[in-house]
């Protein structure tokens, strides 16, 4: 436990001036970020008398080694940049609100030539159109369906409409008349987008003009006298207005506003919000947290709306946002609502009237969410705690091993070795830490040597960047150990870096008040930066002796190590000639069970990514500047490969796109590539003839050569 007196900044050191601060414990791990109108008087407040400060505030200081901070010249800038870190940074005092689940959106893609229909999750993409979130993906298709009858919009993935396209025939939705089948050219890619653009003013709430306009209408083909007309106008109203009923009218003056209630105690919050477009409840959905620090309502309030909006611009951002708490201040707060619409956002609680009492309804929602998460979180906080105290007692470790790392192997046959690296916090995944390896130090199939392998590369990376810090203090060891493994050398450039991290700028001004020096000059979390209290690795004896030498050679003592064998489940102990046998019904045993086989399921998948890669391969993929478009054209015009190869330069200039030069490239290529093994019919056995190889060959393998015999035959073997 650190004492912020240790670290606390200089009198006079902190500018009087609107900014953001970092906290960071002594890997250099970021662990809260906050914002405030003046640095100085705000982080003068966390190093007074520990006793006068909230438990919780007390933690995150004297968990703290160094302190730096950030000046922008306005508090909306402050708040942006405070997201942008709690984003890039994650960190572990910070309010964090949390779904329970990805929720499910209905998204028009306008982005692309003959928009599509269909429910996403996840990160929205941009040129988008969204609607939602909804609680459940049934509740989309069925709208959905009953739109189609009016707004025919395609539905289709890419694949179907090509196909479509293709044969000239639509989809079954195109002859009952719920797509106007713009693959077979019924209508043209404008009255399609027309179509589409249509469809979502009315999933916007534009609903009123639209039906009073099929109503007239309707009227005048009555009048006319084109009777089977009209009959299909009325179907329609009546579908859209089916459609509408699934949402009932909750404002009556057609509001667009979002409605944030909050249910809170002294540990946990949560937050659920209504979205009501057209005054009718578009979407729902609710986070929850953990109260990690000295939080007001007002405050939960303000970091829900930057995680609700943080994302979204223009008609995204509702002209008001109804909320039971102001953030301290409101003006920056909706000022930078305001910059994120494009115009003016009411920010307000609401007194009286439909407004009041529908903010009572998402009240009882988030209190009813708040309490079915304390149910299922109490049993999950038990059970994990459990097995982390299980494991500490198991393998003699001082405390609960709070981090732990897992490590597999996996190849075929002797191929492709690769190694994945898996962290377990708390007993919950952190996949945003997982890391994959490229087996590079020798050839063939040692699964004890690539483990040895593995371990050593990693932990010199944790050497290293402990030596860049001056935390490492033994110079030579680090030094002979630490530097040899750069990012070349491990193999790793591209399979060990985070998954999802995203570049964060901004960091210029920052002062680091601690005795090590902040090297990052992107203010990104380093790589392999902070050590497991275990290492667990995927096999028996043989492999945690590997392990364990290669932390021995490193002058590491302090990570302790087992393995968990999965013949009989049995944990193995460096130097110890028996395993430790946990109760089958043992949570700790447990854990240990789903970290070993997530880190057997990312090597396998890393595994069979490489595999495919090398199946696919091609002489032509080493021919500089020669692009899939081109490839797929040479192949087109000679058939295969081989006939290819056997072409003059002056028959490959004939190809359309492929100028002298490329030809001169191409045929250098191939001559000094190995000719392809003879391609085998897989339904049959039968070696085929080159002629009968069409362009994308008869096998899974490369679209440019038949898979070979061998190759089949190397399918089959087993993977570990």
């Amino acid at each position: 436990m650190a004492d912020p007196s240790s670290y606390r900044p200089k009198p006079g050191q902190i500018p009087d001036s609107p900014g953001v601060y970092k906290f960071r414990d002594e890997h250099r791990r970021v662990i809260y970020v906050g914002k405030a109108k003046s640095l100085r008087q705000r982080l003068a407040s966390y190093f007074q008398d520990l006793a006068g400060l909230h438990p919780r505030t007390r933690t995150m200081v004297t968990t703290a080694a160094s302190v730096e901070w950030t000046v922008v010249s306005t508090e909306v800038e402050a708040l942006q940049l405070e997201y942008s870190w709690i984003k890039e940074f994650d960190p572990r005092f910070n309010v964090k609100y949390r779904d329970d689940k990805s929720y499910p959106y209905l998204a028009v893609t306008m982005n692309e030539e003959f928009p599509r229909v269909q429910v996403m999750r996840g990160h929205k993409r941009k040129g988008v159109r969204y609607f939602g979130p909804y609680g459940h993906a049934w509740a989309i298709r069925d709208t959905v369906d009953l739109l189609l009858r009016v707004f025919p919009v395609r539905t289709c993935s890419a694949g179907v409409f090509k196909n479509a396209a293709r044969t000239g025939r639509p989809c079954l939705l195109g002859y009952i008349g719920k797509c106007s089948a713009p693959c077979v050219g019924r209508v043209s890619d404008e009255e399609h987008r027309e179509l589409a653009e249509e469809f979502c003013d009315f999933m916007a709430g534009r609903t009123g003009t639209y039906i009073r306009r099929l109503e007239q209408r309707m009227t005048d083909a009555a009048e006319e006298m084109e009777y089977e007309r009209a009959a299909r106008l009325r179907d329609d109203i009546e579908a859209l207005k089916k459609a509408m009923e699934k949402n009932a009218v909750v404002l009556a003056d057609a509001t667009d506003a979002d409605l944030m209630a909050v249910a809170e105690d002294e540990l946990e919050a949560a937050v659920q919000i209504f979205h009501v477009r057209g005054g009718r409840v578009r979407g729902q959905r609710g986070w929850v947290t953990d109260k990690v620090e000295a939080v007001t309502t007002g405050d939960l309030v303000e970091h829900a709306l930057q995680q609700l909006y943080g994302e979204e611009t223009g008609d995204s951002v509702p002209k008001e946002v109804l909320v039971p708490a102001l953030p301290d201040p409101v003006e920056p707060v909706q000022e930078w609502l305001t910059e994120r619409r494009g115009s003016n956002v009411s920010l307000r609680i609401p007194q009286r009237g439909d407004k009041k009492a529908l903010m009572e309804t998402v009240q009882r929602n988030a209190l009813q969410a708040l309490g079915l998460h304390k149910t299922k979180r109490a049993s999950d906080l038990t059970t994990r705690s459990r097995a982390l105290e299980e494991i500490a007692g198991a393998l003699d470790l001082d405390s609960a091993p709070l981090r732990i790392e897992c490590y597999d192997i996996s190849h075929l046959q002797g191929d492709d070795v690769v190694a994945s690296m898996v962290v377990f916090e708390d007993g919950l995944q952190r996949k945003s830490e997982y890391r994959r390896f490229q087996i590079k130090g020798f050839e063939g199939q040692d699964d004890v040597r690539s483990m040895h392998e593995v371990i050593t590369r990693r932990f010199r990376r944790y050497l290293a960047e402990k030596e860049r810090t001056g935390e490492w203090t033994n110079g030579e060891n680090a030094s002979s150990e630490g530097t040899s493994d750069g990012a070349s050398a491990d193999g790793t450039s591209t399979d060990s870096a985070p998954l999802g991290n995203a570049a964060l700028e901004g960091d210029t001004t920052g002062n680091a008040f601690a005795g090590n020096a902040f090297t990052e000059e992107d203010g990104r979390p380093k790589r392999f930066a902070y050590p497991p209290q275990l290492v667990v690795v995927d096999g028996g004896q043989p492999q945690v002796a590997a392990a364990k030498r290669a932390l021995d050679e490193l002058g590491i003592d302090d990570i302790a190590v087992c393995g968990l064998a999965k013949r009989l489940e049995e944990v193995w102990l460096p130097h110890e000639d028996d395993p430790v046998v946990l109760p089958r019904t043992s949570e700790g045993l447990y854990l240990l069970q789903r970290v070993r086989d997530e880190a057997h399921r990312f090597a396998i998948t890393y595994q069979r990514t490489k595999r495919a890669k090398r199946f696919k391969a091609s002489p032509l993929d080493e021919v500089p500047g020669l692009g899939e478009t081109r490839k797929q054209a040479l192949i087109k015009h000679f058939g295969s490969v081989k006939k290819l190869r056997s072409a003059t330069i002056d028959q490959i200039c004939e190809v359309p796109g492929i100028g002298r030069k490329t030809a001169e490239a191409v045929a250098v290529a191939l001559a000094q590539a190995a000719p392809a093994a003879p391609a085998v019919n897989t339904a049959t056995g039968e070696i085929m003839e080159d002629e009968e190889v069409g362009a994308s060959g008869t096998t899974t393998g490369s679209p440019e050569e038949p898979v070979s015999a061998g190759a089949s035959h190397e399918r089959r073997g087993q993977e570990t």
